[in-house]
């Protein structure tokens, strides 16, 4: 493209040669000499870019008023968000495990049945999301630019600690700015496997187990019953496919498929993805623990297996007396 100033005609840059190096020859706005380059022969010069548009809003136009509380004033003046999700991870001797659901809600809408909440931060670290969508792709990016960087300089990768460490302090800035970033990370460094909890107000704490999001308190509860650290692989796996899909049985803002991932010492591995619903259908059909204990118990009688307690006293029987 060669821009043109008002009164330069288009067909001066067709001349013969002759009628640049002839004076008479040669247009009177046109004077060519030898070591003159296109653009000063055009009177072409390159626009400031340095300048701002004033087509794009000026700097500081985005930041809250004085004097107002830049939390209550997101609340009152943006669209208000529902979060609801199921994301777990805990850490046994084989490594860390992330299971998570796949629907992503906007409200009572269901915006995808089918999203991935586990996204790979390199070859041995791996995170679940849980919030804002956008919030968390974003701040993900940056921490796969941060640690890549990193790695450039330092020559080798950090650990699952300074990655979170990272991922706080950098998300700390933005305390009370309506950010929305709740975090599993999960690795394996040179102390082994490794499992952190990043919230986006900078909280950054270290554990075995983690679930996060709205159906984290019926994944909790068959976790804290399942969970050894010395399980097999097949048993973690079977653990987590089940906290998930009781999860999404259960909370409303829960549900697609169960998406399964397992960090290894070599890097870390997609198993599976199962339908939600035809893995809880499956889970019916299997005896639980608490059936094989009522199949293996005999029942209780009255009067078997017990000593005759006529005429025994309250406090013997272990029943304070009461006046």
């Amino acid at each position: 493209m060669v821009w043109l100033q008002p009164g330069f005609s288009l067909p001066s840059l067709f001349l013969h040669p002759t009628q640049l190096t002839d004076p008479c020859l040669a247009p009177s706005n046109l004077r060519w000499t030898p070591g003159m380059a296109l653009q000063d022969v055009c009177k072409w010069q390159a626009p400031d870019t340095q300048e701002t548009s004033p087509h794009l809003p000026q700097a500081g136009s985005w930041a809250v008023p004085r004097g107002w509380d830049p939390q209550a004033f997101l609340q009152t003046h943006g669209p208000r968000l529902a979060h609801g999700t199921t994301t777990l991870a805990f850490r046994f001797r084989h490594g860390v495990i992330a299971a998570a659901d796949t629907r992503s809600s906007c409200g009572n809408y269901v915006e995808c049945p089918a999203s991935r909440k586990v996204i790979p931060v390199h070859q041995h670290l791996l995170g679940t999301t849980s919030g804002t969508s956008a919030d968390c792709v974003t701040w993900y990016r940056v921490l796969q630019r941060e640690l890549r960087l990193r790695a450039l300089r330092e020559g080798q990768l950090p650990s699952v600690a300074g990655a979170a460490k990272l991922l706080s302090v950098m998300m700390s800035r933005y305390r009370g700015l309506d950010l929305c970033v709740a975090t599993a990370l999960c690795g394996w460094d040179r102390s082994g496997p490794a499992l952190f909890y990043v919230y986006s107000d900078g909280t950054c704490l270290q554990g075995n187990i983690f679930s996060v999001g709205s159906g984290s308190p019926y994944a909790y509860g068959v976790l804290d019953r399942g969970y050894r650290y010395d399980m097999s692989t097949q048993e973690a796996y079977a653990l987590a496919r089940r906290a998930v899909a009781h999860a999404t049985r259960r909370d409303a803002y829960s549900g697609g498929s169960v998406d399964l991932f397992h960090v290894r010492e070599s890097g870390w591995e997609y198993v599976s993805r199962h339908d939600a619903w035809v893995l809880y259908s499956e889970l019916q059909k299997l005896p639980g623990p608490e059936k094989e204990w009522e199949e293996e118990a005999t029942p209780d009688r009255a009067g078997e297996g017990r000593e005759p307690s006529v005429g025994r006293a309250p406090e013997q029987s272990g029943l304070g007396h009461q006046s």
